[in-house]
């Protein structure tokens, strides 16, 4: 019983801290600024 409640407790962490960790990334993956969960960027990239 105990068990099945750990299992389901550690498997939440795990997945908010993966939903933390990505968030973050997206962060020092913006080239411009990163205000409010999106992305602003002030003049296209050269491709």
């Amino acid at each position: 019983m105990f068990g099945l409640l750990r299992l389901v407790l550690f498997t939440g962490l795990a997945f908010v801290a993966g939903v933390l960790f990505e968030r973050s990334d997206q962060r020092n993956e913006c080239p411009g600024t990163y205000r409010a969960g999106i992305c602003y960027v002030t003049e296209l990239p050269d491709v």
